[in-house]
């Protein structure tokens, strides 16, 4: 079931984005909501009302085509029949349960169908509502298993903003307000981002190994000593959808093994098809110590797992009766039932494989827009994980954010969900559910060209 992507949503230029119900509801959110959450301007945000497919409908009955697929969350779609209809027949039956102490049957169907899909023998796994959980619990296992309570982490990076994923991600943004508060035996390390090379790494091919011996030489300092593990992530999305130059994730994968580190892949994004496979590490020719995976995994509602094999999930003790790393909804019984139904799905309409080569042609056709567009600095990606450099100047690459939410906007007047994002916020971010139709992609290439030439750019 593809699921319909309704018409694109163009509207008459002029008509405004939002209308009177949205233009409501941003109203009573601000006398309620804390202002740090939700950016509120004239004409954005609208207010989801309903959703299927590839289509979202505000409470206005505005018709949008999903270009986010909510922040890489609906794999299989929005509202897919099968993941809706087993929510709807767990939430008769049960409701809540009491996942560490008396689970819901359906907790250990879901952990059984996961261990059949990881790339690990012997699997064992924990569950979480987050991605930050499945970080945060990622590192206590690194910390259990070496006996080291430091980890590096990339420039660039996202991993959430519990405080222990806040001591991975990267970001003055997220970090600064909170740095005496974090983990002090984080290192970071440059990532090796091809486009935009982190200071004291060159451009081109040579950036990976660059980055390879800066990540030998900070291990060989100050902290060195108290690292037992680094994450990253195959593909940084919040990043600006970076890809690693290939050979990256092995040599870093070969450099834990050599060091007796453990490698964690944080696949909360990159997981279940979004690059064109199940696990981009694993595709990369990677099986790292510990993996995470969230959004996708339920195409629907919170939840998260880090695994990994016996040997390391071990370093975990038995259970006593009060586990050390829990929460009131672990296992929630209608997250396990999605999740269950999404990864079902997932499988069998081969959606990862459908992400590959309709990204990979999606890609093409981007690049050749762009090319008639000097702002467009960069098309990186690969499956359905695309992104759009937006640069003032393509010779000196200075990001263009300005120029980025100029376009989010005006895609969203016309009836297209986008977001930016990136480090300085001039990426479009291109992941849309994996079920969208080729023809909405190439009316989303036009919708690009279109913006691009009105604005000059």
């Amino acid at each position: 079931m593809r699921g319909s992507d309704g018409d694109s949503g163009e509207r008459v230029p002029g008509q405004p984005t939002r209308g009177p119900r949205s233009d409501d509801l941003a109203r009573r959110l601000a006398r309620v909501e804390s202002r740090n959450v939700t950016w509120l301007g004239e004409r954005f945000p609208v207010f989801w009302e309903r959703a299927s497919g590839s289509t979202v409908v505000d409470v206005d009955g505005r018709e949008y085509l999903d270009l986010t697929a909510g922040f890489a969350v609906a794999g299989c779609g929005h509202a897919h029949p099968r993941v809706v209809e087993a929510v709807r027949t767990q939430a008769v039956r049960l409701l809540h349960g009491m996942g560490d102490v008396h689970p819901p049957a359906v907790k250990v169907e879901l952990l059984e169908r996961l261990a059949d899909l990881l790339p690990y023998d012997e699997p064992r796994i924990l569950l979480g509502v987050s991605g930050s959980d499945a970080v945060e619990a990622a590192l206590k296992t690194a910390t259990l298993a070496t006996g080291r309570p430091g980890a590096v982490a990339f420039t660039g990076a996202y991993h959430g903003l519990g405080y222990g994923a806040l001591s991975v991600t990267d970001g003055r943004l997220f970090r600064g307000p909170f740095e005496s508060q974090l983990n002090p035996a984080v290192l970071r390390a440059p990532f090796p981002h091809p486009y935009r090379p982190p200071p004291g790494l060159p451009r081109g091919p040579d950036v990976g190994p660059a980055a390879l011996e800066a990540l030998e030489r900070l291990l060989d300092g100050p902290g060195g000593e108290e690292v037992g593990a680094v994450i990253l992530e195959p593909l940084q999305g919040r990043g600006g959808e970076v890809l690693p130059p290939p050979g990256f994730l092995v040599d870093v994968r070969d450099l834990c093994r050599r060091r007796g580190l453990l490698l964690i892949a944080d696949e909360i994004y990159t997981g279940f098809g979004r690059t064109g496979d199940r696990f981009a590490s694993v595709a990369e020719g990677v099986v790292p110590d510990l993996l995470c995976v969230g959004k996708a995994l339920s195409s629907g509602l919170p939840v998260s797992a880090c695994a990994g094999p016996a040997d390391v999930m071990d370093a975990w003790p038995a259970s006593g009766g009060e586990a050390i790393h829990t929460s009131t909804f672990l296992g929630h019984p209608l997250a396990c039932a999605a999740a269950i139904a999404s990864l079902r799905v997932l499988e069998e309409e081969g959606l990862a494989s459908r992400a590959r080569e309709l990204g990979a042609r999606w890609i093409r056709a981007l690049r050749e827009m762009a090319a008639a567009h000097p702002a467009v600095g960069d098309v990186r990606g690969k499956g359905l994980a695309i992104g759009l450099d937006l640069v003032r100047d393509p010779d000196s690459r200075t990001p263009a954010p300005e120029l980025a939410r100029r376009l989010v906007v005006e895609a969203l007047d016309e009836g297209w969900l986008l977001l930016a994002g990136g480090p300085d916020g001039n990426v479009l971010s291109l992941t849309p559910p994996l079920v969208i139709e080729e023809g909405a992609l190439e009316r989303a290439t036009e919708m690009l060209d279109r913006l691009l030439t009105r604005g000059g750019f």
